[in-house]
């Protein structure tokens, strides 16, 4: 008896879509409520961080299979706790999204990992300040009846992404801009110090 032929390969157009309808379906999520954070994390940084950029961001990182796979599951794993389908005490500790229950950020990181140690960074302000979406999202989770134990981590791992690859392309630019901008390596500073 063969198994039937499944599709569990997706393009990146299918996935930006599956992605962006799940967020939308699990939490009323956009991708403008996902960008408006990277937007807020990066106006501290650059005062001309253009919105678009931060869209872009968003939407680039929803085509990434790992970032499929990631929102996949976790919307898939809040839904089978919101309708109690899971047995013994995971099914309570999602349910009622347990503050000692880390596997949620632990998925948050590994998305935010994506952009290395400041990504996570980034993820680590919007996890413990609660950024824009990410606020209502915890605040519905505490309502009897919803969860959102793994979303609203998924949700501030994506804009902590997005927000790293502003700031990325932000200093690409900024060099690009300006052929003059001295480029020194650690050795030719070890030279001035010397010199001292």
């Amino acid at each position: 008896m063969s198994k039937e032929k499944v599709k569990l390969v997706y393009s990146r157009d299918e996935m930006l879509k599956l992605n962006k309808d799940t967020l939308w379906e699990r939490g009323k999520v956009t991708i403008e409520d996902i960008a408006q954070i990277a937007y807020q994390q990066q106006s501290k940084y650059y005062k001309d961080v253009p919105y678009a950029m931060c869209l872009e961001s968003v939407e680039k990182i929803l085509t990434y299979r790992d970032i499929f796979h990631h929102i996949q599951f976790a919307a898939e794993v809040d839904r089978l706790a919101e309708e109690k389908l899971f047995k013994g005490p995971i099914q309570d500790i999602l349910y009622y999204d347990l503050g000692l229950f880390g596997i949620d950020e632990t998925i948050g990181l590994d998305i935010a990992r994506n952009y290395g140690a400041i990504g996570q960074t980034n993820f680590g302000d919007i996890d413990v300040n609660k950024h824009g979406v990410v606020a209502r999202l915890n605040e519905e989770g505490k309502k009897e009846g919803t969860v959102h134990t793994m979303l609203d981590d998924i949700v501030g791992a994506i804009a902590a992404a997005a927000s790293t690859r502003v700031a990325q392309v932000m200093n690409e630019n900024l060099a690009l801009e300006n052929p003059t901008y001295r480029k020194v390596s650690i050795f030719d500073l070890e030279g001035e110090v010397k010199d001292k």
